[in-house]
């Protein structure tokens, strides 16, 4: 039986001196936290772009995060690759040890 989805809660945060209310099914901390990480990177690239309006902003954070999911996505597949060889490396191992145990060597 499945259980019934978390009740969502009210979080509200500050991002660009703008206050959000969000209602979140996870940890209000965990959104609180990526509000925080967000206003840091919008307030850093506003810095750097003084006359850039705030949707100017915006689409460079998203580039920018979109650059990290991808160099994220890129590191995940090499890992899973790198699981994958050890895997299978293991699994042989574990073959050869059978079959040496079964012929009574």
């Amino acid at each position: 039986m499945e259980s019934p989805p978390p009740e969502k809660q009210t979080v509200r945060v500050t991002i660009l001196n703008r206050q959000y209310t969000l209602r979140a099914a996870g940890d209000p901390s965990d959104i609180e936290r990526a509000a925080a990480q967000l206003d840091d990177l919008l307030l850093a690239l506003a810095a750097k772009a003084p006359n850039a309006d705030s949707t100017h902003i915006a689409v460079l954070a998203c580039l920018h995060l979109a650059d990290k999911l991808t160099a994220l996505d890129r590191e995940m597949e090499s890992l899973r690759q790198s699981v994958d060889q050890k895997s299978e490396k293991c699994r042989g191992m574990i073959e050869e040890l059978i079959a040496s145990v079964e012929a009574g060597v």
